[in-house]
């Protein structure tokens, strides 16, 4: 059997390929946390929540920025997938076929901690094409890092508060944590 020789990738074509699928998802994110937003109007989480919906748009624009700036063209295609996810995210199993239910909120939180955890990723992952692209500052690359390290802990903090408020332990008593409303920052659990 004759071996067929693969070509070695285009490292033009894999980046723009990893920048529309973290452009993707950064629009999915953006969908989701502005449905969080929503439905926490009036309540201690309005706040925190509509200012990480401000930075996630921001973080959109910043990596749309960093896309022309290494000449890489968005697929709207692509893009699309984002908004797809986000819906499909709504038809989650959360224990109620019509309503929502305590759950929602522990999963709709946990959804917005991965996604931010990947848009990190993301960052930190252009920081080392940094090293080589003297297109991309590694300043705005460290902000980045770091915003959405805080994004992550307010959303942890939020998450393990309707975690508690939606899984009682047995018996039925409440969580201490189940009444704790997340505003600050720092990673909680880890």
């Amino acid at each position: 059997m004759a071996r067929r020789h693969l070509a070695a990738p285009d490292p033009g074509r894999l980046l723009a390929i990893y920048l529309n699928d973290h452009l993707a998802g950064s629009r999915g994110g953006l969908a989701l946390i502005r449905r969080i937003v929503r439905r926490h109007r009036g309540t201690p989480l309005e706040a925190p929540l509509a200012r990480i919906a401000q930075e996630i748009a921001e973080d959109r624009d910043s990596l749309q920025d960093i896309m022309r700036t290494l000449d890489v063209p968005a697929r709207h295609a692509r893009a699309a997938l984002g908004a797809l996810a986000e819906l499909a995210g709504r038809l989650k199993l959360n224990g109620r076929l019509v309503s929502r239910s305590p759950l929602s909120d522990v999963l709709e939180f946990e959804a917005m901690r991965l996604g931010v955890e990947g848009k990190a990723a993301g960052w930190s992952a252009l920081r080392t094409v940094a090293d080589a692209d003297p297109r991309l500052e590694h300043a705005l690359l460290e902000r980045l890092l770091e915003r959405a390290d805080r994004q992550a802990g307010v959303l942890e903090e939020m998450r393990l508060a309707a975690a508690a408020r939606a899984l009682p332990a047995p018996g039925g008593a409440l969580h201490p944590m189940a009444h704790g409303a997340a505003g600050g920052g720092g990673r909680a659990g880890r």
